[in-house]
């Protein structure tokens, strides 16, 4: 093995956290999870009963003011420097006020009971918490993701601490959340359980908001950014030109941007109005929950023989294959209706599908912090949460149009709120099928096109990764020794590229 190889391996494999920050991480990752927004829809439009077309307008206007905030606030963090690092202190702050916010959503119906659906004070309470929660949660989220890829420098570290979470959460139980709303759902459906469904709605979302809190802080609170910042304090001209330089997030960017104009209903309204059970979900994925375990073990001989672009290709196009077939199944002598038929289908598909596991959850899931690499690699300083904001900027602004058109989609296709399960019309139990199947295959099919063109192959990500642990040192060690006078012309230099071989 040559000297370069020995140190290249030397520096991908170094581990930097220790295993009390390990339990931490796996705990954090757990409490993303760790909830029931798959519900939200049924509690908005059931429980709390707002609209479907005054909701769409109302995420008009909250997602225009997400647009707007997402701009100023990442720059403001890009710009902090604290003894307790970038990330960490609005993280921190914020983690406990989301949660009491989070509480005051889901008391919606106890403090607006059995009013209409387009009560004033309701909406303009709805409103109000939503643009309350927005800005608060831009702050976390951009921090959020800014700090994960600073938690370690190894890129192997990072990889293996992606597996261990992924693969050991699922055994802690981070999906018993939704798995008890769905039995709990058919239950009270059925008349077996006489519980009430606001009460229901509280208890599982106050109890996991405070679990996933309480997981997330201490995690935040026990780890640190180990990835050297920038000196001097990136400026938005700066910031700008960092992302126009980063080809590989222009294109994953672009291709989030044709990605979302699918469109789509989600999956657990078909189960629910169409095939009558919301717990079929439960039982659909039991058997093949062990494939997805097993997956995990082929994930680092992935990234050893095939490149991230060609498993970020493989990925789409194997979904929407599986997808595709699952339709023309169930539209064969309108099978979609057969829970008995549909519930052996998906169950093969979530089979299939859960053979990618250890390649969505890992490989194509630490592409995000990759690029985040590449930008320092390429500018000499790094700009997580501009990137991530300017990233976002179109996507969001699309997403207010897609969001607000999928709301509308349940009121053109005649889907009628709070109707008993199973008595929709015919025509409408179609449309949540291919609405949940083909449609945001065939709509969403263009974004596969920019995945041919991600330019970080194995060797480039070899030695983007070698050049930045030679940088970094070198800086540390010009920065431990260096006077006042010195330490200014070598931050100017810093932000100006002048550091880069």
């Amino acid at each position: 093995m040559s000297a370069k190889a020995k140190q290249e391996e030397q520096f991908t494999g170094r581990r930097y956290v220790g295993t009390h920050e390990t339990i931490a991480y796996i705990m954090n990752d757990f409490s993303n999870a760790f909830n029931i927004n798959a519900y939200t829809n049924r509690f908005i439009w059931d429980v709390v009963g707002i609209d479907f077309k005054i909701s769409a307008f109302i995420g008009i206007f909250t997602g225009i003011w997400d647009v707007i905030n997402d701009s100023f606030f990442a720059v403001i963090v890009d710009r902090t420097r604290t003894r307790w690092g970038k990330f960490r202190p609005y993280i921190i702050s914020f983690q406990i006020p989301l949660t009491l916010l989070a509480t005051l959503y889901w008391l919606m119906p106890f403090l607006f009971p059995a009013t209409n659906p387009t009560y004033l004070p309701k909406l303009i309470y709805y409103f109000t918490l939503g643009v309350v929660r927005e800005t608060a949660g831009t702050f976390t989220s951009i921090a959020k993701t800014g700090y994960m890829s600073t938690s370690t420098p190894s890129p192997g570290e990072r990889a293996r601490l992606l597996m261990l979470a992924n693969l050991i959460t699922g055994y802690l139980g981070e999906d018993l959340p939704s798995i008890l709303m769905s039995v709990f759902y058919d239950l009270i459906n059925n008349g077996t359980l006489r519980w009430r469904f606001d009460k229901l709605f509280l208890f599982m979302g106050v109890g996991t908001g405070v679990v996933s809190c309480a997981l997330s802080l201490w995690y935040f609170l026990v780890s640190r950014e180990r990835v050297m910042q920038s000196i001097e304090k990136p400026s938005l001209k700066q910031g700008l030109k960092a992302i126009i330089n980063n080809y590989p997030v222009l294109l994953m960017t672009l291709s989030s941007l044709l990605g979302s104009f699918s469109v789509s209903t989600d999956k657990s309204t078909y189960m629910i109005d169409v095939l009558g059970s919301a717990s079929l979900d439960l039982i659909i994925n039991a058997p093949s929950g062990m494939v997805g375990t097993i997956s995990y073990a082929f994930v680092p001989w992935l990234r050893r023989r095939f490149s991230t672009k060609s498993m970020w290709v493989f990925s789409d196009l194997y979904g929407r294959v599986r997808w595709t077939i699952v339709f023309l199944l169930g539209l064969y002598k309108k099978n979609y209706k057969n829970r008995v038929f549909m519930g052996i289908v998906l169950g093969i598909e979530a089979f299939f599908g859960k053979l990618t596991f250890g390649l969505n959850n890992v490989i194509l899931a630490d592409m995000q912090n990759e690029v985040m690499d590449y930008c320092e690699w390429k500018n000499g300083y790094r700009v997580e949460a501009t990137t991530e904001a300017a990233k976002n900027l179109i996507l969001k602004l699309q997403g207010v149009f897609m969001g607000s058109v999928r709301s509308l989609i349940y009121d053109n296709i005649g889907y009628t709120q709070m109707r008993a399960i199973g008595t929709q019309t015919e025509k409408t139990k179609f449309w949540l099928f291919g609405m949940c199947t083909i449609v945001p295959q065939l709509t969403g099919i263009l974004s596969v096109i920019p995945k041919f063109l991600y330019p970080i192959n194995a060797k480039m990500r070899n030695t983007m990764y070698l050049q930045l642990n030679e940088r970094r040192m070198e800086i540390a060690k010009r920065v431990s020794s260096a006077s006042e006078e010195e330490l200014s012309v070598l931050s100017k230099k810093q932000l100006e590229g002048g550091l880069i071989p």
